[in-house]
């Protein structure tokens, strides 16, 4: 046995020893191996495709080939071949034309692939069939492995593959908000993924594994700490840990990224002050940045919340936010290092009059002047992750400006845990919306990836919903909020639904009876919980501080902004409901182009989606059924209660198609989201009525409790919530029905 054999016969040994390589019927599935199980392949689909993928020919012994002997050995249900030349029909060549004779003999052109993209050919070499798997760099070639290896687990046909493939946006980046003490702010899934406590001497294997994942959907960094930050971060002793965990991630393409607080030269370098004009706090961070680069020399640089809830930054020192991130961008671009720096920007101190307008009007006067190597980082929408927003108006409104999407892939609006509500429609709905900043086709996906604007430095992000749960994700379909945002970002134009039939067929079976109702679920779910959360264009209805479950009775409180509250953003009264955002109002709808403000600004053309967001409208208003509001608003609450009915009867008819550990863990999550799904229905219903004074509309059931029920209940002990909250009730209150 020659020296290459011996080698991937104990790589397949420690494989198969760490229980990588399965059988799916050897034990049930907790969910950690996601959407790379690998599973073998039966009848037809084997049969036919096992010749064709046979023997692999490659000169890489990275990850790239690891991943494929992997994958091969499992959907296959035996290892292939190795060898260092085609000798056989059924090849797998992989390589860039500098590692592999092979490949450089074939003379592909790469040309339009750049250094993450790659070709997939079928293709006669030495007059025998094979594919060939080929990129300019190594990270090219991982990427190209995963595709190939996906298109296995789908069981799409391989024989005449002509594939070229490039992301689109060249930063994907996943936010953790994750704390040194491990906890997660707005974490669903345990405590922190990071083990800072036993770095850098062990190095857990979810890291590894974690890596494996993000890299499947192109995923190539990762901000490691909350964007709440600590200074310590950069101290010499978590430095040391942070490029521990930046080794693993390395060979997988991930590069690291730090959040740090404005005033770290004051907590750690003891100056007077962070003022980034001040020459001592410039020399500081030079020399910071310096020491980052020794221990971590791919770093990728900082992502930074500014002046936001009570967060420092340079308006502390009468500098604008240009000036703060233009401080950090002179000291990071010898290194080639970046800022992400937030847009989420706005006053927690006096009232505001529409806190929608903020982030526009402190980012807006300053396009043009942030550095070439700082990119502004724009929530999808203008408030904060609502289940439901119009696009953010600053995207098209900074043409001379890096825009950089962020999006919210753990679901802290959206029933956090246990809910299901698949996040694609959403992340979709944000990319494909019109800005109209050019004319029409304006969309905010060509703002980011930089084709409306040509810029060079792009980038997305969405904070992560990852930890320490043995499934990562908290639930098995929260996984898939995970998969939809690395493949939406790495090609925004791809189909949410597409995308959601990957997942199901490479994280569950290739079955058509499961796979058509739980996509066809999926792509029902987050449309659901905006029915019976905030319908309508309705935001920010959620109890305060936990954000989970109904409060839209929820008031200022004493020493706290008016924008923390729901009837904020309801306005409901006698006369109606919605936030006026017209000329008669905030006028927030001038913040978008004129085409686009036009339409928003006319009750009647407005979607009506989005139809309370920007107007104030009176509850007998006529929508275009011909429905009064008040009885549209109360049939969406009862429509999206029904629609989780409906989903946990289809999930209970799939338990032969899906192993018995994860179908029960969805089975009583579903039990659960159909409980909280009625109690929005009847406490918001219960709530507006009591304002409307309006009856309900044929169909719909009154609430079973009274409204003062409703508003005495709170969950202590929820997620960022202090244990017996603010109206938290004695523990023996009856809980409503």
């Amino acid at each position: 046995m020659g020296a290459m054999k011996r080698a991937v016969w104990a790589l397949l040994t420690m494989i198969a020893a760490a229980g990588l390589i399965v059988s799916h019927t050897a034990r049930a599935d907790d969910g950690y191996r996601l959407w790379l199980r690998y599973v073998p392949a039966h009848g037809q689909w084997l049969s036919r495709y096992r010749a064709g993928a046979s023997e692999l020919v490659g000169a890489d012994t990275g990850v790239a080939q690891a991943e494929l002997l992997r994958g091969l050995t499992g959907i296959l249900g035996q290892p292939p071949t190795v060898s260092g030349d085609v000798t056989r029909n059924g090849a797998i060549v992989f390589g860039t034309p500098h590692s592999s004779a092979l490949v450089r003999s074939l003379a592909l052109d790469l040309r339009r692939v750049g250094s993450q993209g790659y070709v997939i050919r079928s293709l006669s070499i030495h007059g025998h069939r094979a594919t060939v798997i080929a990129a300019n760099t190594d990270i090219g070639v991982l990427y190209g492995a995963f595709h190939f290896l996906r298109l296995l687990q789908t069981r799409e046909p391989i024989a005449r593959l002509d594939i070229t493939a490039r992301p689109r946006i060249r930063r994907r980046v996943l936010d953790h908000w994750d704390n040194l003490n491990g906890t997660v702010e707005r974490g669903y899934a345990g405590s922190s993924l990071w083990q800072w406590q036993s770095l850098p001497e062990h190095l857990s294997p979810r890291y590894t594994d974690y890596a494996r994942a993000c890299a499947s959907i192109g995923i190539n960094g990762a901000v490691l700490d909350n964007v709440n930050a600590t200074p310590y971060i950069l101290t010499p002793l978590y430095l040391r840990k942070v490029a521990a965990i930046a080794g693993v991630l390395r060979p997988y393409g991930i590069r690291v990224y730090l959040s740090v607080p404005f005033s770290t030269p004051v907590t750690l370098g003891h100056l007077k002050s962070a003022d980034p004009l001040d020459p001592k706090v410039g020399a500081w961070w030079t020399a910071k940045i310096a020491q980052i680069y020794r221990e971590i020399p791919d770093f990728g640089g900082f992502l930074m919340k500014a002046n936001s809830e009570g967060q420092p930054g340079p308006e502390d020192y009468g500098r604008t936010q240009a000036q703060g991130a233009d401080l950090l961008a002179r000291a990071l671009a010898p290194h080639g290092g970046i800022v992400m720096w937030r847009a989420f920007v706005y006053s927690t101190g006096a009232h505001s009059e529409d806190r929608a307008r903020q982030a526009y009007d402190t980012f807006k006067p300053l396009d043009g002047r942030f550095a070439d190597n700082v990119l502004v980082q724009v929530k999808n929408g203008p408030i904060d992750f609502q289940p439901r927003e119009p696009f953010h108006p600053l995207f098209g409104a900074m043409p001379h400006t890096n825009l950089m999407l962020e999006l919210e892939v753990t679901k802290e609006y959206l029933g956090q845990q246990t809910s299901i509500v698949y996040l694609g429609p959403l992340f979709q709905e944000a990319l494909r919306a019109d800005t109209w900043a050019q004319g029409a086709g304006s969309t905010v996906a060509k703002v980011i990836d930089g084709s409306l604007y040509g810029e060079r430095l792009t980038a997305i992000a969405g904070v992560a919903n990852i930890g320490s749960d043995r499934n990562w994700c908290g639930s098995i379909f929260n996984q898939a909020n995970w998969y939809v945002f690395g493949r939406l970002a790495w090609n925004p134009d791809l189909s949410a639904r597409r995308i959601a039939e990957e997942w199901v067929r490479m994280t569950f079976t290739n079955e058509p009876r499961f796979v058509a109702p739980v996509v066809k679920m999926m792509m029902g779910s987050r449309e659901a919980a905006v029915d019976y959360m905030t319908p309508l264009g309705l935001a920010s209805q959620m109890a305060a501080g936990t954000h989970f479950g109904p409060g839209p009775w929820v008031a200022p409180a004493k020493g706290m902004p008016a924008d923390w509250s729901s009837t904020y953003y309801s306005r409901a009264d006698a006369g109606g409901i919605g936030f006026d955002r017209t000329v008669s109002g905030s006028d927030a709808i001038a913040q978008y182009a004129p085409h686009l403000a036009a339409q928003l600004a006319n009750p009647a053309t407005c979607p009506e989606d989005l139809l309370l967001w920007f107007h104030h409208l009176p509850w007998d208003y006529r929508l275009r059924s011909g429905r009064t509001l008040w009885d549209s608003l109360a049939l969406h609450y009862a429509r999206g209660a029904a629609w989780v009915k409906e989903a946990r009867q289809t999930w209970s008819g799939l338990s032969a198609y899906v192993d018995p550990q994860r179908y029960r863990l969805t089975a009583d999550f579903l039990a659960i989201q159909e409980k909280d799904a009625q109690w929005w229905r009847d406490a918001s219903i219960a709530y507006f009525q009591s304002i409307s004074h309006r009856p309900l509309p044929a169909g719909v059931a009154p609430p079973p409790d009274t409204l003062a029920d409703y508003e005495a209940f709170c969950i202590p002990y929820v997620e960022n919530s202090p244990a017996g909250g603010p109206g938290c009730p004695p523990a023996d209150v009856t809980v409503p029905r």
